[in-house]
């Protein structure tokens, strides 16, 4: 199961929003309003079962700088759905990025 960080808590606060572990066996996360009405599911899941890395989890297995190239190499690849507000690809950004 996948390991929520500070720092996706505190971006889902920034956001108003709240995020739990996701129920979906193919999502990290779930996304919820602050009615507590599931928005979305964000963060993928490997076929063998292991999580892709985000942002924090890099800071924590490989350094900051590592982190932070990773972090531009995402942001380019995803730029042109990452800026929709309220897109799976906008809460992934804002939270785990």
């Amino acid at each position: 199961m996948y390991s929520i960080t500070k720092y996706s808590y505190d971006q889902a606060k920034k956001l108003g929003v709240t995020i739990k572990p996701s129920k979906l066996k193919n999502k990290k996360i779930d996304i919820f309003n602050k009615d507590g009405k599931k928005i979305t599911s964000v963060g993928g899941v490997k076929k063998d079962g292991s999580y892709y890395k985000d942002y924090p989890t890099y800071i924590k297995t490989e350094g900051k700088e590592k982190a932070d190239k990773r972090r531009k190499l995402y942001k380019i690849r995803h730029d042109k759905t990452r800026k929709i507000k309220g897109s799976n690809s906008y809460y992934a950004d804002m939270i785990l990025w």
